[in-house]
């Protein structure tokens, strides 16, 4: 898998068409091959994986006859459709894959000229120059989230062209056009991978670096930023002058996505944020006037500080997120005082029993007996006289809520501690 950090494989005989690896990108043949054995090896780069445009053979003792027969045999043998005389020629002109790599490129430019930006520029110029050329090809595809998609697969078609093209001399006459159409492509991905509000403040003149504050976290490598601390009015002002606005919200709306996938995740009755986030970028797509611009780095900024202040609810309602989550469960209209300290009690201590007993378990989730096992084990400790919930609560109501709380642990316990809370697990 591409998570794993074998990166090569020297193979023969059964491994070599056996083997199936969805990423493989690259395969080199330096071993001679026929029929059904040739056909089995160079489909192992041909398998869809998310990122990979195409795979590539490089054949180091020339069985392009031996393809050339073999796709005859297995593929076309019958003269069917692109055959001649029973063959099928799997190799391109070079002349024709040049021209499609010259399309590509004129398809990027075109695309970006039409969008106020230049591909030219960034070819031509140096310095501060490049760097405005470069932001502008970044504002042009960053107009809403269609034009960046857009201009991304423009982007993918060209770098597949490239490689496709990659041992002809031709290919030389293009390597500048390529060169500054993937540096804006890497620049859109970087900002991407990695969006936070410390990259933003860096794009808008670096006025928050004592925000920033790490976390460790279960399964990443990476900082986590306390937005909670920024000078939002600062942000603000320095917003109002930037040359890259549609830059500035889309960075931001990463930041955004990131947050809220981890709200989510940690608490499932948090998809009122996700429905009110997605009417903001809704509305930011369907029209892109600069005064609708604005109005949306307003909007999300205030949804930041709306997720920032529910990241916050647990402290007041005295609860760590983890018992937040499993008390929001529990909880219904109508509760006294009383009855709602008592809720939140029992949250507390259904969750800290669960994470003793059942979930600890190796693999609990993998046999019916022990997910069964969780699921009574909630059920009679919410129904108890002396650790259940208030008598306002009804049998087919602790019914609900046991199914509420079975489902919520089983997505987030999977071991104990759990990875989606982080630190707080430990």
């Amino acid at each position: 898998a591409e998570e794993h950090p074998f990166r090569i494989a020297i193979v023969c005989a059964m491994w070599l068409t056996g083997f199936d690896v969805p990423s493989l990108g690259t395969l080199y043949l330096d071993k001679p091959l026929k029929a059904h054995t040739l056909m089995q090896a160079i489909a192992r780069a041909n398998r869809v994986n998310e990122g990979k445009n195409n795979g590539l053979i490089v054949d180091y003792c020339g069985i392009l006859k031996n393809l050339r027969q073999a796709l005859a045999t297995f593929a076309a043998g019958t003269g069917g459709a692109g055959t001649e005389g029973g063959e099928t020629d799997p190799v391109k002109p070079e002349e024709d894959l040049l021209a499609e790599l010259d399309e590509a490129i004129r398809l990027v430019r075109e695309w970006l000229e039409a969008h106020g930006a230049s591909l030219t520029a960034i070819m031509e110029s140096d310095g501060f120059a490049k760097n405005a050329a470069i932001n502008a090809a970044k504002e042009a595809a960053n107009e809403n989230d269609e034009t960046r998609k857009r201009f991304e697969v423009l982007c993918r078609a060209c770098f597949a062209k490239f490689k496709a093209c990659i041992t002809f001399a031709g290919v030389n006459r293009h390597r500048a056009e390529y060169a500054a159409i993937r540096v804006v492509y890497q620049s859109l991905q970087q900002g991407k991978e990695d969006a936070n509000i410390l990259g933003i403040m860096r794009e808008l003149q670096s006025i928050v670096d004592e925000a920033i504050v790490p976390h460790e976290h279960v399964g990443e490598e990476r900082a986590s930023y306390d937005i909670s601390h920024i000078d939002f009015e600062r942000l603000r002002q320095e917003f109002a002058v930037s040359r890259s606005k549609r830059t500035a919200v889309q960075s931001i709306k990463a930041t955004i996505e990131a947050k809220l996938a981890s709200l989510l995740a940690r608490n499932p009755l948090r998809t009122d944020f996700q429905r009110r986030y997605e009417e903001i970028v809704a509305a930011y797509n369907s029209e892109k006037d600069r005064q609708t611009i604005e109005q949306t780095f307003e909007a999300l900024l205030k949804f930041i500080a709306e997720m920032t202040e529910e990241e916050e609810r647990a402290v007041r309602e005295g609860l760590d997120e983890e018992e937040l989550a499993v008390y929001d469960l529990l909880k219904k209209p109508t509760l006294s005082k009383d009855e709602t300290k008592k809720v939140k009690a029992v949250a507390r201590e259904l969750l800290a029993k669960l994470k003793a007993e059942k979930l600890s378990v190796d693999h609990w989730r993998d046999k019916q007996s022990t997910r069964d096992g969780v699921k009574k084990q909630i059920f009679d400790f919410l129904f108890s006289e002396t650790t259940g919930l208030p008598t306002a609560y009804s049998e087919s109501e602790i019914d609900a809520k046991t199914e509420a709380v079975y489902r919520h642990v089983f997505e987030v316990y999977p071991i104990v501690p759990s990875p989606y809370y982080g630190h707080q697990s430990a």
